[in-house]
């Protein structure tokens, strides 16, 4: 029987004790093996119930020799940082996303982990929910016609002014949060990667980042995309896939429950039909599929990264 991945965890995110840890106990694959902070209660008492360890500080976790992979879920402006220096102590590294700001250091970073045989993946866990996969389906069938449209938004409402996704220093900002959603569900849903035809960012009053956007992509063959984000914003979570011959929503899209029923609903010539799936944890997807990189060495999706951070860095580069 293959042994499950050790995984240490940098920090005690909301992120880490809310979704992951619980996904790394439940999963047979995985065992979550550790958990760093530089405050040594802290890091107990994110430890404790998952029967993880407590390590006080980060470059303590990576020296271990009882870690196979490292989980990173610090802020943004963190992750470039730590996980070149998890890909160094020569551990595989799941890092949260966007895995940098900046594309020559997604590139760079990608570089390395290919360099020393170890898996890099960026902890976009939506595209790992098996909904995803029934709409390419459902599209690729032409169900919907020829495409020419799609529609994306990742809205939520006001943060505490304290929270860290307000902080410049750290990465925060709108772009680098909720709109990496709609971003890779372009991405991921469009069979070409799209160029950008227009972008906005807009800040908030007495904000010191970006709490909203919006771009239009547009792909060689002439498939528009529109995609919205805020982080001051009443909640949407949703897209849609318009084609020359009827429509395909999703709604709870990018952050469902893991109890969740997806729906997937086609409208087509009048008529109204809905696909009800079984609830799937994207969380436990995730990691699944890290864990069988890991193991087998077979790592799906290697240039998504690297494609999702030019894309951001494209918007960003074009906002008005």
């Amino acid at each position: 029987m293959t042994p499950p991945v050790r995984i240490g965890v940098l920090g005690c995110a909301d992120i880490a004790r809310r979704r992951m840890l619980p996904a790394m106990a439940a999963l047979p694959q995985t065992v979550p093996a550790a958990v760093a902070s530089r405050d040594p209660e802290k890091a107990r008492a994110t430890a404790g119930p998952f029967g993880a360890r407590p390590v006080s500080g980060y470059g303590e976790l990576l020296a271990r020799d009882d870690i196979d992979a490292v989980y990173v879920p610090l802020p943004a402006a963190l992750h470039e940082h730590w996980t070149e220096a998890a890909l160094r102590a020569g551990k595989h590294v799941l890092a949260e996303k966007p895995l940098t700001l900046d594309p020559a250091a997604t590139r760079r970073l990608l570089a390395l982990a290919r360099a020393r045989g170890l898996v890099l993946m960026e902890n976009v866990m939506f595209v790992h929910h098996p909904q995803h996969a029934r709409v390419r389906e459902l599209v690729a069938s032409g169900a919907i016609g020829e495409l020419r449209a799609f529609d994306a938004e990742f809205s939520i409402p006001s943060l505490p002014e304290q929270d860290i996704r307000l902080r410049p220093e750290l990465g925060g900002g709108a772009l680098w949060d909720v709109g990496v959603y709609p971003v890779r569900a372009a991405l991921h849903l469009l069979d070409e990667d799209p160029q950008v035809a227009g972008a906005a960012l807009v800040r908030a009053p007495g904000d010191e980042v970006a709490t909203g956007g919006a771009a239009l992509l547009r792909t060689g063959s002439g498939v528009l995309a529109r995609l919205a984000f805020g982080m001051r914003h009443a909640y949407r979570n949703t897209y849609a896939l318009c084609g020359s011959e009827g429509r395909i929503t999703v709604d709870r899209a990018f952050t469902p429950p893991a109890d969740h029923r997806p729906v997937i609903r086609l409208e087509r010539g009048g008529a109204h039909e809905e696909f009800v799936l079984e609830p799937a944890d994207q969380a436990v997807a995730t990691l699944r599929a890290f864990a069988h990189a890991v193991r087998t060495g077979h790592h799906i999706d290697t240039d998504g990264p690297l494609r999702q951070a030019l894309l951001l860095d494209a918007v960003r580069r074009q906002a008005v």
